[in-house]
């Protein structure tokens, strides 16, 4: 072989190797869209499976808002919407999205537990829109079959995991100040979980309130800790007990409120202060809460009453190291790996 061509294939034979070797995994990429005041969380795997986590309220404006998500991570179906209750906050998107993106499978905790005319009416309203759709059930310690990330359900229909996670079971040293009231609402039902990428873990409890969040780290912290922590029932209060706050160590939060729902003072407070946190972000300003009770405008992804829509998007790695970013400024803030 000429010297000059032997020399070109060794070339070329080495980037190829190189690039091989340095060739990153795919990240998980998870969208926190603004419903103002609901829940719709979209979730890409790096294999691009996408779990959509509630569809926020009826009506034109949040589905399309989905949607828009959906079409800037590049998707062309959501193969799972994960609904945590039947509040229209969470459920009430389902009609208007499946009219804007097919989705291959929707999942819950089960029935509807609450007996008043608009509770019974909004689920029949889901299991009218879900009729000729895939949909399934979930209980504590199930999953989903996502390829290189784990789903694991926390909690679902009032019941919760009874063994500690690989890592956790450390006695949480908040229970002793904590006393809550047993609660039957949809609420309390949540279908709750951690969403794990390598070192990065991600909890999403939906709207579980405090009793039922306190039998998952009192007395002992079944979780562990996590990377991030979505607040649990939009940053109400007395929901995100310290207890459970500070048990999971979080290295970022993100307050899924709008700008007359959720972070409550006390609620806002206790994340806001928890030992080791990084940063909070939230959805909205909340208006009720003041200067006091708002982090800075850069980590709002919606500063004015009224919401242009703006989301929060977090990119994880394997070695847990992610990025947050705020889609109204563009800001970015990089956190390391826990």
């Amino acid at each position: 072989m000429d010297r000059t061509l032997h020399t070109v294939v060794l070339s070329i034979a080495c980037l190829l190797l190189t690039g091989t070797a340095a060739a990153k995994p795919r990240p998980l990429q998870i969208y926190f869209i603004d419903v103002e005041g609901g829940q719709a969380t979209l979730v890409v795997s790096p294999s691009r499976e996408s779990v959509l986590i509630d569809t926020g309220w009826a009506g034109a404006r949040d589905a399309q808002r989905i949607a828009t998500a959906a079409k800037t991570a590049r998707l062309k179906r959501i193969d799972y919407v994960l609904i945590t209750h039947y509040h229209q906050d969470h459920v009430g998107g389902v009609a208007d999205l499946l009219q804007r993106i097919p989705v291959g499978m929707f999942v819950d905790h089960g029935p509807n537990v609450e007996n008043s005319d608009s509770a019974r009416n909004q689920y029949a309203a889901y299991e009218k829109a879900t009729e000729h759709s895939k949909r399934v059930h979930l209980t504590p310690n199930q999953g989903l079959p996502l390829q290189g990330i784990t789903l694991q359900v926390l909690t679902a229909a009032g019941e919760h995991i009874s063994d500690p996670l690989p890592g956790a079971g450390e006695a949480d040293l908040y229970c002793g100040s904590e006393a809550a009231k047993p609660d039957s609402s949809e609420n309390a039902q949540s279908l709750g979980m951690l969403i794990s990428y390598g070192k990065f873990r991600f909890v999403d409890l939906g709207d579980l309130t405090e009793q039922k969040e306190l039998d998952l780290v009192c007395p002992d912290n079944l979780i562990g800790r996590v990377s991030l922590y979505l607040t649990t029932h939009h940053g109400m209060a007395p929901d995100n007990p310290k207890a459970l706050v500070w048990a999971l160590h979080p290295q970022v939060a993100i307050m899924n409120n709008g700008a007359h729902k959720g972070s409550n003072p006390e609620a806002w407070q206790i994340v806001h202060d928890s030992p080791g946190l990084a940063d909070l972000w939230q959805l909205h300003y909340a208006v009720d809460g003041g200067q006091d009770h708002n982090v800075a405008q850069d980590l709002i992804a919606n500063v004015d009453e009224k919401s242009d829509g703006h989301y929060i998007k977090v990119v994880a790695e394997l070695d847990g190291a992610f990025t947050v970013t705020n889609s109204r400024n563009g800001l970015s803030r990089k956190y390391g790996q826990k």
